[in-house]
């Protein structure tokens, strides 16, 4: 697995573009972010549909068509530095293909952020456009409204990137060791969702896997990775790095199905590093290259998220 395109980092005054792929965006949080972009001396727009519902489908913010329309216009709009997702739910599949990849390409490198359902994108950008994405708080985001932990690892990815080359875990190795990979994954059920479509990879091989999810009942993450091995789609994983597990069954349990499951592989391991649906959530760059330690607990970057 090759290394990504990493695009520039951000500047003051820089104009970025909030955009909603996925589900409705509550308007008080939307606007609770964009003070704190503000504060930070970028200049935000927010996309035309951004605080739309569906008429019949109320879990999507407007209609498919819509939604995809203001990601490319705010994509290809050459004053904008960064795309940036308001909040995840549900919807980015559902858009993903009425998205003009070339058009895309031919606008260059940005900055791209989000989580959750926007695993989808992340796998998109990657096989389409080649291009680092950062997987981390999105802007009507409770946790990046109210959490100075995330705010201040984001502004730093954002601006600073040398300064976050390291990520040190909370929790142990589940399998000791060492491996060195592309950072890749997200959101597990996404992950699973994609298998077989356009946008997603062949396979994890030589990567370190980063997986979280959110609100799952254990049977239903067992039957996620299950799908993930039976599909060949972890066979040669050079690592594995967990997220967080918020309000899944408690996490023991979750640690016993990722052995279960997971374990065989013979790669390293770790837990709790902190990205995700959990408080204070980090930003890791997909598409970048680094070292995993389980053993030590720390993810090093071989190169800073941004250029």
């Amino acid at each position: 697995m090759k290394d990504l395109t990493r695009p520039p980092r951000l500047t003051a005054g820089a104009r970025v573009a909030v955009v909603a792929p996925s589900g409705p965006v509550p308007e008080e949080r939307l606007q609770a972010g964009l003070d704190i972009l503000r504060g930070w001396d970028l200049d935000p727009y927010v996309a035309p549909h951004v605080l739309d519902r569906h008429a019949r489908l109320g879990y999507l913010a407007g209609t498919d068509a819509d939604r995809a329309a203001d990601f490319l216009s705010a994509w290809c709009d050459p004053s904008v530095d960064a795309v940036l997702c308001a909040r995840g739910g549900y919807g980015a599949q559902r858009m993903a293909d009425l998205l003009d990849w070339e058009a895309l390409r031919a606008a260059g490198p940005k900055v791209f952020l989000g989580f959750s359902d926007i695993t989808a994108l992340h796998e998109a950008f990657a096989t389409r456009l080649g291009l680092v994405t950062l997987h981390g708080p999105m802007v009507a985001g409770i946790d990046f409204v109210k959490n100075a932990r995330a705010q201040e690892h984001l502004r730093a990815t954002l601006f600073e990137p040398e300064s976050v080359r390291t990520i040190a875990s909370a929790g142990r190795a589940l399998v000791p060791g060492r491996a060195e990979g592309v950072l890749l994954g997200g959101c597990l059920s996404l992950l699973a969702a994609e298998l077989g479509t356009p946008h997603a990879r062949p396979s994890a091989r030589g990567g370190l896997l980063c997986l979280e999810d959110v609100g799952e009942e254990t049977y239903r993450l067992d039957r996620c990775l299950t799908q993930l091995l039976r599909a060949g789609w972890l066979d040669g994983v050079a690592g594995i790095l967990l997220g967080s597990w918020a309000r899944c069954d408690p996490y023991d349990r979750v640690r016993d199905l990722v052995l279960d499951r997971l374990g065989g592989l013979g790669v390293p391991i770790a837990e709790e590093f902190g990205f995700g649906h959990g408080e204070g959530a980090l930003t890791i760059p997909f598409g970048v290259r680094g070292e995993l330690d389980a053993g030590a607990g720390t993810l090093t970057l071989d190169a800073p998220a941004l250029a």
